[in-house]
């Protein structure tokens, strides 16, 4: 349909357009910013933490390898202590351990091949390969274990026949080192859990809220772009549930080895699950942005619930992410994710293409997973989504009363149940007639 209006006016309506598109762009660039800003303080902040725990550890490794292993270079011990500090957070005690074997394992390697083939460039060369390879046989992969094994092989080979006694003074060492690690992140600095784990999730929950808002705008407009705009931006997630990850083993260390940490135990499984079903949740929003693109490629139907129940489960995201930082039972979350389904219940009563049927079960599948990192047991979740899309849909479609009838009987079927009354009769009434049976017309009579 042509437009009518005047042209001064179309021109003012497409420059209103064009300012507000460019002001929400603004917007968005904005607040790309701010959440950048914020995720480089807290990597600032872990950095800090981290080099304090590591300078600390330095110190006191140095200082107990001076007092109790005797005079000498100790270089090894401060070594071993920074890197158990420095290493991957939330493997350090198994990181600690490889260490020490790997050093264990040189000095074996080393002394024995050393006492075989003697000292020499190529003798250290065959030393150096076979720690490295046997280091490699016992790990199944590269790590501390195999660089300490040839680390402490090179040692071994080059220095020994110069310097006697260096096996037990590096193997000391290296236990001082890694204990005096060990106890810095365990007793001395240990680190708050459960602020590093809500820090680390905080940027999912904001990619969330962020886009499924966005993709409940880009249905309602029918803009194929930005569906796909949403759908590639939430494919950029990859670091950040590395990070969640990361913070969920640093978490699960602290608190198992830190005494001061052991009553944020049932808390951080508890965050656990939830870390589990929010990635759940994180791949159904990448499987609905997908589905919702082709939808509008193929020029499906989008029935206004649609997008209504994207943006419902979207206002719920935050309110989980509260209630559970409060420990309150997660009413509002319930609440708008019942909403969600009863609009997709209604979505889907209301027509939907066979790619809409994808984003209505992908709804349904997303709030379940959402009830689920709230807390809520499988079966639970399951059934309250099931209700409410049940609702929804008889709200379009009511159900069918079907009217229980008894069907009338043939001719047939009254004949045989007439014989059937009248033989009855005959051996209930006792001694025969005079003249033998009754008439069968004055029984069949007397029956009906």
């Amino acid at each position: 349909m042509a437009d009518d209006r005047p042209p001064a006016d179309r021109d003012q309506s497409r420059l209103d357009e064009t300012a507000e598109r460019t002001a929400r762009q603004v917007r968005q660039a904005r607040h790309r910013g701010g959440q950048a800003g914020r995720i480089r303080a807290r990597q600032w902040e872990v950095t800090l933490v981290i080099s304090v725990q590591a300078g600390l550890a330095a110190a006191i490794a140095a200082l107990l390898a001076k007092n109790l292993l005797g005079p000498g270079s100790h270089v090894f011990a401060p070594a071993a202590a920074v890197g158990t500090i420095a290493t991957a957070i939330g493997q350090r005690a198994r990181r600690t351990f490889e260490l020490l074997g790997g050093v264990g394992l040189g000095i074996i390697i080393g002394d024995t091949l050393r006492l075989l083939l003697g000292s020499g460039p190529w003798q250290t060369g065959a030393v150096v390969a076979l720690a490295i390879a046997a280091a490699l046989l016992v790990a199944g992969k590269g790590g501390p274990l195999v660089g300490q094994a040839g680390g402490t092989a090179v040692l071994i080979a080059t220095l020994a026949p110069m310097e006697r006694g260096l096996e037990l003074p590096r193997i000391f060492d290296a236990l001082v080192g890694g204990a005096v690690g060990l106890v810095v992140v365990a007793l001395l600095l240990p680190i708050n859990p459960m602020r590093v784990l809500d820090r680390a999730a905080a940027p999912i929950f904001t990619i969330l809220c962020e886009q499924f808002a966005e993709l409940a705008q880009a249905m309602r407009e029918r803009d194929g772009d930005r569906t796909l705009k949403v759908l590639e931006r939430l494919r950029g997630t990859d670091g950040d549930l590395s990070r969640l990850h990361d913070a969920l083993s640093g978490a699960e260390e602290v608190v198992t080895i830190a005494p001061a940490r052991w009553h944020r135990r049932q808390q951080y499984h508890r965050y656990a699950r939830s870390a589990d079903h929010l990635e759940r949740l994180l791949l159904d929003t990448r499987a609905m942005a997908r589905w919702s693109t082709t939808a509008l490629q193929y020029d499906e139907p989008i029935p206004p619930e649609l997008p209504d129940a994207m943006a419902r489960l979207g206002q719920a995201v935050p309110v989980m992410r509260s209630e559970c930082k409060a420990g309150d039972d997660p009413q509002r979350t319930r609440r708008l994710v019942e909403e969600c389904a009863e609009l997709a219940g209604r979505a889907f009563a209301s027509g939907v293409g066979s790619f809409g049927e994808s984003l209505v079960t992908g709804l349904r599948t997303a709030a379940s997973d959402l009830l689920r990192a709230a807390g809520s047991e499988p079966d639970d979740a399951n059934r309250i989504v099931r209700r409410a899309a049940g609702a929804g849909e008889a709200e379009i479609h009511p159900p069918v009363r079907r009217h229980l009838h008894r069907a009338r009987p043939t001719r047939a079927a009254r004949a045989r149940r007439r014989a059937h009354l009248a033989a009855r009769t005959v051996t209930t009434v006792g001694p025969a007639s005079p003249h033998g049976r009754d008439r069968p017309g004055e029984r069949s009579g007397q029956e009906e």
